[in-house]
């Protein structure tokens, strides 16, 4: 069970409750008929949410479970979210249908895996040389990024709020060595949304899987290479009794934030009061990741080092390669799919800005150590 201080996150939550106005919610559908409003004031609800993620597992599984610990006591359990891992009710790449349907109220999963029905979802989880994760966030919260995404979910009776993230990435665990782009060829490696097809534009061949399979994919050599999140997650699946190499960085997934889907009629159905707790808990929840994230990866990371792991950084030439490959196949898809291309312009706007800020700020900062 997660234990979470009230008293702690009271504090935070009041302090997001007062900046709930930079991403307001639709309209409480009662808010303006007293007696029917004061009925739903002492109303109780009790919410299913469905996650990508096995039940309870660490880092990502636990965003959801934080959040359902955060609601009940915050609105004093007249709001009760259970939550339900990968398969319980529903496999993990069918959250969207499930929330989006109805079937259930909330989900928690990551926004590029539906690429196939929304293709500009995938900037909100992280696009090759993109965004930190503290950009993204500044992003999502105050750059009009949370805007476009809800624009793009509406038509599937959904509202996405920004659900944790996991910061830069690794690259990856690798059989082989990776010396030069040619090394890439043949390459089979799970690597998902665009980043997969900036591989296969360099002759790799990109495999989806789910997490849970990955390291018997590994080890049993069905694929060569795998990237999962970073020294956290990847010590607790054992990556490294299959693989040999560890590289760096993650330029696939720089700042990967994953989602909260909420059933928009489902939202609008809860008072006002619950609307701000749901949306100030998502709020906590998507900082808290992160800083857990930081915390346990330096940890990982040591004991990788003391288990002998070879780390090593992508040739110049390697990263290079993936970089033009990777600006080339958003360029084309911007000018293939409207959507896509009014989201992209969108954001790179706003990466321009940000890096032209962090030049002078966070990486001047980081120099100085260098």
């Amino acid at each position: 069970m997660v234990k979470v201080s009230l008293r702690i996150w009271a504090f935070l939550i009041a302090c997001m409750l007062l900046l709930s106005g930079c991403f307001p919610p639709p309209k409480s559908i009662d808010s303006e008929y007293g007696r029917e409003h004061s009925e739903l004031q002492q109303a109780q609800f009790e919410w299913k949410l469905v996650t990508s993620w096995p039940k309870n597992f660490p880092g990502l599984g636990m965003a959801p479970e934080k959040f359902a610990v955060l609601v009940n006591q915050l609105s004093q359990g007249r709001l009760k979210v259970t939550v339900y891992g990968a398969n319980q009710l529903v496999p993990g790449f069918q959250v969207f249908d499930a929330v989006s349907s109805g079937s259930v109220e909330m989900g928690h999963s990551a926004a590029y895996y539906w690429k196939g029905k929304v293709p500009a979802a995938q900037f909100f989880t992280s696009i090759p040389f993109g965004l930190t994760a503290q950009e993204m966030n500044a992003y999502l919260h105050h750059g009009g990024g949370l805007e476009l995404w809800r624009e793009l979910y509406e038509p599937f009776n959904l509202i996405p709020l920004a659900g944790g993230n996991t910061g830069v990435q690794m690259g990856g665990w690798f059989k082989k060595e990776i010396n030069r782009v040619e090394d890439l060829e043949g390459l089979k490696m799970r690597l998902p949304g665009i980043g997969g097809e900036v591989l296969q534009r360099l002759g790799g061949v990109p495999v989806s899987l789910p997490g849970g399979e990955l390291f018997t994919a590994l080890q049993t050599g069905a694929i060569d290479a795998t990237e999962w999140v970073g020294p956290s997650n990847d010590l607790a699946f054992g990556f490294n009794n299959a693989a040999d190499f560890y590289y760096y960085p993650g330029w696939h997934e720089p700042g990967s934030s994953l989602e909260f889907l909420i059933n928009k009629e489902a939202y609008e159905t809860l008072p006002e009061d619950l609307q701000q707790i749901v949306l100030a808990a998502a709020r906590v929840v998507n900082h808290d990741m992160l800083d857990e994230y930081t915390v346990k990866n330096i940890a990982a990371l040591q004991e990788l080092k003391r288990q002998g792991v070879e780390i090593r950084r992508f040739p110049s030439e390697v990263l290079q390669a993936l970089q033009r490959v990777s600006a080339e196949v958003m360029a084309e898809q911007a000018a293939q799919d409207p959507a896509i291309d009014k989201v992209y312009q969108h954001f790179l706007e706003f990466t321009s800005g940000v890096r032209a800020y962090h030049e002078i700020s966070e990486r001047a900062y980081q120099q100085v150590y260098e």
